[in-house]
């Protein structure tokens, strides 16, 4: 990318800006501050010279993120986005509404390279990272659309964020700015298939912002079969990565495991959790998981995902199991776009 996109810039980065084209240095905040609403169109910006609005045209990717699509769910009012960046990719997007208000799950790359075996965006391809302004306009212009500020937001959708990470980093400073969106790190999520040196690298960022680790399998055995991650890290470094957060941050980790019928959700399974997991102060999060054409796996069945619930929470873990939200508009990551990309090469 010869140029940067607009939301890419903190206010400092503005000022600077300014400077070197030398204008005013209240210039910046009151871009920056447009920005931080999710306004792209300029012709919006009340207060802002028309000769500066041509420089920032000729000088950053100004017209990204486009809504390719918008779904609405009929069930539960969870709202699914496409958006198309500057260079024809395309990312998900997922609003959800709970009772603290308004949640966004957001996607860190267009496509994975992770190559997990249960994921749809596994099997649609690898297009690019994405930058940290990209990270956020999925945050600002959802948020813009349904007219309503974000609570909470979740790096839970397509991408390894971990395999992104600078440009992670650089988004959450981006939320987190008082002058800017103005989100608290504490109501920031970052999921992880487990890249263990950047976990390492993350306890040490000094930001409140919570972890989530995808595990899926109590054993290496079983996590080599469905993660290609477990072959490069083992789950006993996994884990000490865990436990080197929680003692860098003090903060409890959630551990996301989806389950698989035949698979991974067997009592033996149940009771292999329990024990890898003693000792290290997280929360479990069931997931019911998602199916997909070409999957070679099927959702649990009710009774044995309640009888997996109900054994760890009889050996003492804490467990929820998580709602199912938007199921008629394809709202798990990666299904739609996987489905746009399949339409678009046939």
């Amino acid at each position: 990318m010869d140029k940067k996109f607009v939301l890419d810039l903190n206010l400092s980065d503005w000022e600077v800006y300014m400077k070197e084209k030398s204008y005013p240095k209240f210039r910046a905040l009151q871009v920056f501050s447009w920005y931080s609403k999710g306004v792209l169109d300029m012709t919006k910006m009340s207060n802002v010279p028309q000769e500066i609005k041509n420089a920032i045209r000729e000088d950053f990717i100004t017209d990204s993120m486009s809504i390719e699509k918008h779904l609405v769910s009929e069930i539960d009012g969870t709202q699914k986005f496409v958006f198309r960046l500057y260079d024809g990719h395309c990312v998900e997007t997922v609003l959800m509404r709970y009772k603290t208000g308004l949640s966004i799950c957001i996607s860190s790359q267009a496509g994975c390279k992770m190559g997990c075996r249960f994921c749809a965006s596994a099997h649609a391809g690898f297009g690019r990272s994405l930058t940290r302004g990209e990270m956020l306009g999925q945050v600002l212009l959802a948020g813009s659309f349904a007219g309503e500020r974000i609570h909470s937001v979740v790096v839970m959708g397509i991408g390894e964020p971990f395999d992104n990470y600078d440009e992670l980093i650089g988004f959450l400073h981006l939320a987190n700015d008082e002058k800017g969106l103005n989100l608290g790190a504490r109501h920031i999520t970052v999921s992880t298939c487990g890249l263990v040196p950047q976990m390492i690298q993350f306890s040490l960022i000094d930001m409140q912002v919570n972890l989530s680790v995808s595990l899926h399998a109590p054993n290496d055995e079983l996590r080599k079969s469905i993660m290609p991650i477990a072959n490069k890290y083992s789950l006993s470094e996994l884990l000490d990565a865990c436990r080197e957060y929680e003692k860098n941050t003090n903060r409890r980790i959630t551990f996301e495991y989806s389950l698989f019928d035949g698979v991974n959700d067997t009592a033996e399974c149940a009771r292999e959790l329990c024990k890898v997991l003693k000792g290290i102060h997280c929360h479990i999060n069931l997931i019911a998981a998602n199916e997909f054409d070409g999957s070679p796996f099927r959702r649990s069945k009710p009774g044995s995902v309640r009888a997996f619930q109900d054994l760890l929470e009889k050996n003492g873990m804490t467990v929820t199991l998580r709602r199912e939200m938007g199921t008629d508009i394809m709202a798990a990551c990666g299904q739609l776009r996987r489905g746009m990309q399949e339409k678009k090469e046939t």
